[in-house]
């Protein structure tokens, strides 16, 4: 019972912390309009895949995943 209460604190501090990243997210300028991310619009019709943020935010998260579990 004890471990099943300590990782229910630790999703919910991972979960409070992806929310304000999520909500600071919008002020970061740079943030999915890095170079390599992929924008094209024609017409009516706009096409975005942001390849540069994804690998940004995959490295991010390695590493602090990477440091979580390696204590």
């Amino acid at each position: 019972m004890n471990e099943l209460g300590r990782l229910l604190i630790v999703v919910g501090i991972l979960v409070a912390v992806i929310g304000v990243i999520l909500t600071l997210a919008g002020r970061l300028p740079w943030l999915g309009r890095l170079p390599g991310d992929v924008y094209v619009q024609r017409g009516n019709w706009t096409f975005f895949f942001p390849l540069a943020t994804s690998l940004l935010v995959s490295v991010v998260l390695s590493l602090v995943l990477w440091l979580i579990g390696r204590r």
